[in-house]
């Protein structure tokens, strides 16, 4: 595992760890607004990736992400190497997100040029300018993918 792995994504992977140990989910529905809205961030981040396009990927996330990650060019490589299926899609579906506390989660179902599917549940927080920011994403490989 390389050392931008350990230092910055396996702090993250145990923060989220804990925050779903500390008590049952309270997750509730969103507006059909907020659902858009969070959407486009996402569908946004996706097409930036797309585009190799570092700074659009960069302007998706927090504040507290980019000041973590350092560079738009920092970020765009971590992506490439430790989200192919984020980087690349093949195909992306969206379930309906649901607020828990302050963030709002989003469920995406990914299958990559491989036609191997994956879940991708994205974190994010409205900023105090109203706009929804990505502050985190776990990936998994979808253990109910059909065959």
């Amino acid at each position: 595992m390389n050392r931008f792995v350990v230092r910055y994504l396996l702090p993250l992977a145990f923060a989220l760890a804990a925050v779903a140990a500390h008590g049952p989910a309270r997750a509730t529905p969103v507006s059909d607004g907020v659902a858009e809205e969070v959407r486009n961030v996402i569908v946004a981040q996706i097409q930036a990736l797309s585009d190799d396009d570092a700074d659009k990927v960069f302007q998706t996330t927090t504040p507290a992400v980019r000041e973590a990650i350092g560079s738009s060019g920092r970020f765009l490589a971590m992506v490439r190497g430790a989200y192919p299926m984020v980087y690349r899609p093949n195909a992306v579906s969206f379930h309906k997100p649901e607020k828990e506390d302050t963030s709002v989660l989003q469920l995406v179902e990914i299958t990559d040029s491989d036609e191997k599917s994956w879940l991708a549940l994205f974190a994010l927080e409205q900023q105090p300018d109203k706009t929804w920011r990505i502050s985190g994403c776990i990936v998994s490989s979808n253990p109910w993918q059909t065959i």
